[in-house]
């Protein structure tokens, strides 16, 4: 049963509290005013099964869900975390709306609800924000700057061989659980992550001898991932083996549990044919076009920006669009849901969906500012009604406004640097694409909040 305002606050103890206490800081104060409009609860309404809305045990409130969600974003903590910082500070649980003797939410109700809802929710309680402030606060979006990042996944820095040995391991435990269901005669998959393992600490060390400037080193390298290769082969004809056993034998009771392991089992098997392939063309020298480098979250992929420092970041491509009300230096503004692709896509690519947004909400900025990896024609085209400044390839004809709009351009920079810093948009720990969008949604309803607090109205 959904829940969507929580209980009274206000109780008896609250008499004996110091006022201190009892009142917000300044700048819970300000978002609590802010997060008391009901209407951005109504895209959770909204997502919410029609069949689970009256019937089953209740939910959490889901105003509490929300500024549990805010609270975590601004401040960088985990689930257990946040749970714990709550429950011992009377400023939070006010701002949260518990009262003193009420429990806060397990950790794992609030990381469950976050991945339930998805990224569509937040992004539509993001545009329910922005709709409200037009409206309501008098924002005036005279201006747009728009640029992309790279949010890390959570996954550690790959190598065909390490890729290997997960996918020998992985098969192997759910090969186990598919056995244990089938019975007698299932066959197994066996476990060969010792054998992929001991090739891999071979490759660490052939690696240490080539810098040692050890001839025959890279031959070495690849020939060993080569094997670790095969292994990996061996291991899914197994498990497609005992995948096709466990569906012949899906009958009576306990047939939808084999079904299931055997989707489950034939889904890692798909995964591991992914790194074998990719093995494969590494070993023959074919440019490998869309490479996967995590099993655990299968989505990421390995991105180029030409940073000196990091010449390849593994994760996912957001292009974020901040809107102003002047292109002022400092200018603060809110940014729009932002639009991703796996892989990854290039500016012009991701622009149409941002363009999407602003005709979603009836925004038209005057004036538009992007950087010179956007196609001049293609942004003109996205943006018909706006004035497009290209830095480098579109600029206006007199230098006054060329010098201003190249440094409004040139802020995106620093407020990408700041979202990264303070709203978590460093690393996404959820994984998958989906549950990348789930917190980069998150991180930017938080700076939204954030920013319509510090304004004076």
């Amino acid at each position: 049963m959904l829940r969507l305002a929580g209980e009274q606050v206000e109780s008896l103890f609250d008499e004996v509290l110091p006022i201190e206490v009892r009142e917000l800081p300044g700048d819970l104060a300000r978002l609590d005013v802010l997060l008391a409009d009901s209407a951005l609860l109504d895209p959770i309404a909204r997502r919410w099964e029609d069949s689970a809305r009256a019937f089953g045990r209740p939910t959490i409130a889901m105003s509490l869900f929300v500024r549990l969600m805010v609270v975590k974003q601004r401040s960088g903590w985990g689930y257990e975390t946040l749970v714990r910082e709550v429950s011992d500070s009377f400023h939070l649980r006010r701002f949260c709306g518990l009262s003193v003797t009420a429990s806060v939410p397990h950790e794992s109700t609030v990381r469950k609800l976050a991945r339930r809802l998805g990224p569509e929710v937040v992004d539509e309680i993001t545009r329910v924000l922005i709709d409200a402030a037009v409206r309501e606060r008098r924002f005036s979006a005279r201006a747009m700057r728009v640029d992309s990042t790279v949010v890390e996944a959570d996954v550690r820095w790959p190598s065909d061989a390490a890729l290997a040995l997960d996918a020998t391991r992985r098969l192997a435990r759910e090969g186990a659980r598919a056995a244990a269901l089938v019975g007698d005669g299932a066959g197994r998959v066996v476990d060969r992550s010792r054998a992929a393992g001991k090739r891999l600490r071979l490759i660490g060390r052939t690696v240490g001898r080539r810098l040692g400037r050890a001839g025959g080193a890279r031959e070495q390298v690849l020939r060993l991932t080569g094997e670790t290769g095969e292994l990996v082969k061996r291991s899914i004809r197994e498990a497609r083996q005992l995948a096709a056993r466990a569906r012949a034998s899906a009958r009576g009771r306990g047939a939808r549990r084999k079904l299931a392991a055997a989707e489950r089992l034939e889904r890692e098997a798909d995964l591991a044919q992914t790194v074998a392939r990719q093995i494969t063309q590494r070993v023959a020298g074919e440019k490998i076009t869309d490479r996967v480098v995590s099993l655990a979250d299968p989505d990421a992929r390995p991105i180029g920006k030409g940073k000196l420092g990091k010449r390849y970041e593994f994760g996912y491509v957001f292009q974020l669009a901040e809107i102003t009300p002047n292109t002022k230096k400092g200018a603060r503004g809110l940014i729009l849901p932002a639009a991703s692709r796996i892989g990854s896509p290039n500016e012009n690519e991701l622009l149409p969906a941002t363009a999407a947004e602003l005709e979603r909400l009836g925004i038209t900025p005057r004036e538009a500012a992007v950087d010179g990896g956007f196609s001049p024609p293609s942004t003109n085209e996205a943006l018909p009604e706006t004035v497009v400044f290209v830095a480098g390839r579109q600029q206006p004809a007199t230098r006054r406004p060329r010098k201003r709009l190249a440094g409004y351009r040139n802020g995106c920079e620093g407020r990408i640097s700041h979202l990264k810093r303070s709203y978590g948009l460093r690393r996404t720990r959820l994984r998958t694409h989906e549950g990348a969008r789930t917190w980069v949604g998150w991180g930017i309803l938080a700076y939204n909040l954030d920013t319509l607090a510090i304004r004076p109205d």
